[in-house]
């Protein structure tokens, strides 16, 4: 029997405000922008055609129903998302250093994401999706973790397939041993994993990329693991094999904010389109190539949810480089 929905992913939504000028006065100027990596997935594959919903929590206030507002508007069902009468929406203030990179300052002590309990976990979308997408932001504290194991379990058990991108944060953590047993969690149940070239040496101990995905699949049977390496490009690493696409670089790079929730998106389109099993060294590369040049298309905007790369747009940055 055929699964209704594609992709429903669990986690953090709240907003980003990144900086966009300065005042007449001097003062920095901030524009706030929805954000939350579980949706910015999510937008990237509504973008690419794929039916989504999204499980999570914000406040009832006006950036929570700016938020609502927002996933609507790009085609995520938001019949799941909750308003907290008593929370206010978890707030991130987003730095951005002249190279792109960024720094994150969080307003979540409590914010509404972490507010999500095990017992408004829609059992019935989780057995109605063919993928359930979830990171660690939603596992920082003990009531929105419960939620998430909940959710994977309850994916698990209607054999959709598990994504996971631990999306590490370090300020929203008691401590990073805590965040790490979090991950080590995450990666008992994933089929897919996502995971940044910082975040990988930070788990494994290992400098070298193949011998971290070495030390996971020692421990963790995962079919396809993605490596994302900013301006180096990304990997993948299935069945023995190793794929590496160079990166689409720009020359008008605002900030990279989404850029790896926009790959990881393109990544689960093909795997949604294609499947798991038999994929060539081929696949991997062209997999890679969409997932890379749509991250970098998102380098060049401010935010990510509402503004994901359109396939044309997409295509056209490939054709370039051939």
């Amino acid at each position: 029997m055929g699964k209704n929905m594609d992709v429903v992913a669990l986690g953090e939504l709240l907003i980003d405000f990144t900086e966009n000028g300065k005042s007449g006065q001097g003062n920095p100027l901030f524009e706030a922008n929805p954000g939350g990596a579980p949706c910015n997935v999510l937008a990237m594959l509504a973008k690419l055609g794929h039916k989504t919903a999204f499980i999570g929590k914000v406040g009832k206030d006006f950036f929570g129903e700016q938020l609502k507002s927002a996933i609507e508007e790009v085609g995520i069902d938001a019949s799941f998302l909750r308003m907290d009468e008593e929370v206010h929406t978890t707030l991130a203030l987003v730095h951005t250093y002249p190279d792109g990179d960024r720094d994150f300052s969080f307003y979540r002590n409590p914010g509404a994401d972490m507010m999500l309990t095990a017992s408004e976990v829609p059992a019935k979308l989780l057995e109605d999706t063919r993928l359930f997408h979830f990171g660690t932001l939603s596992m920082t504290h003990e009531g929105v973790r419960e939620a998430t194991k909940k959710a994977i379990a309850d994916a698990k058990q209607s054999d959709a397939l598990i994504s996971f991108d631990p999306n590490l944060r370090p300020p929203l953590w008691n401590s990073l041993e805590d965040a790490k047993e979090q991950v080590l969690y995450g990666l008992q149940f994933c089929d897919i994993l996502k995971i940044s070239d910082n975040e990988i040496q930070w788990l494994t101990g290992c400098e070298d990329f193949t011998e971290g995905v070495e030390w996971i699949l020692k421990r963790f049977p995962i079919k396809l693991i993605l490596v994302s390496m900013g301006r180096d490009g990304s990997r993948a690493y299935y069945n023995g094999m190793m794929a590496e696409v160079a990166p689409f670089l720009q020359e008008n790079t605002i900030e990279t904010t989404g850029a790896g929730d926009t790959f990881c998106g393109c990544v689960l389109h093909y795997v949604l389109e294609h499947g798991l099993e038999n994929l060539t060294e081929e696949d991997l590369n062209e997999m890679l190539t969409f997932a890379n040049a749509a991250a970098s298309l998102i380098t060049t905007k401010k935010g990510a949810l509402r503004v994901m790369p359109e396939v044309a747009d997409v295509e056209a940055l490939i054709a370039q480089r051939a």
